[in-house]
């Protein structure tokens, strides 16, 4: 029998692989115990429901993109530098953890169980950064725009990439480098026009 700590690691990454891929309504606990090998008693011991999984998922997971922006944030570098590195931080938490992808696209869309707690964690976040924009904005160093609608689209954007994945992963074509490379340049072309002053 495994140790209890595994065991839970274990029902995190398997509920997030299916809450990511089919979602939270086509999650099943008992397909989730039959994959793991193990009871839904067991799921049940440790996350009490289906619910508060989804929400363990979220926050056992968000905290790569959650320490990834924080990192860009708190730097010094100037603007477009950190702006890139924003980008670059992002997309690279997306490639190293594919299915992050997949569950934020679940818990972003309207009516998901663990919408609040996302909105929880990312607010905070977003503040700062919208904060960090007007005042450059303000200093002139970045053109006037709706900050937060910048940002928006920048994170719809990264989101929507796990559903182009998905589709390349359905074709049987498993490699997506591509794609993510394609829209990261797409994303640092917009958020330059949209925030770099032309010189």
């Amino acid at each position: 029998m495994a140790p209890r700590g595994e065991t839970k690691e274990r029902i995190l990454q398997a509920a997030l692989e299916s809450f990511g891929t089919v979602g939270y309504d086509g999650t099943s606990l008992d397909d989730l115990a039959a994959g793991l090998g193990i009871r839904k008693q067991t799921i049940l011991y440790h996350f009490v429901a289906k619910r508060n999984l989804l929400n363990a998922v979220v926050d056992h997971n968000t905290v790569y993109l959650t320490e990834a922006l924080e990192q860009v944030l708190s730097s010094k570098a100037s603007d477009a530098d950190r702006i890139e590195a924003l980008v670059r931080s992002v997309f690279r938490v997306a490639l190293e953890q594919p299915l992050l992808l997949g569950l934020l696209r679940e818990v972003s869309r309207p009516g998901s169980p663990a919408a609040p707690r996302l909105r929880n964690m990312m607010v905070p976040l977003m503040d700062r950064a919208v904060a960090w924009m007007e005042a450059e904005m303000a200093a002139g160093r970045m053109r006037r725009t709706d900050a937060q609608l910048v940002l928006l689209s920048a994170y719809s954007t990264v989101v929507g990439l796990a559903t182009e994945i998905e589709i390349l992963r359905a074709a049987g074509i498993e490699r997506a480098l591509r794609p993510v490379a394609l829209r990261r340049r797409e994303l640092l072309r917009f958020l330059r026009a949209s925030l770099i002053p032309a010189k």
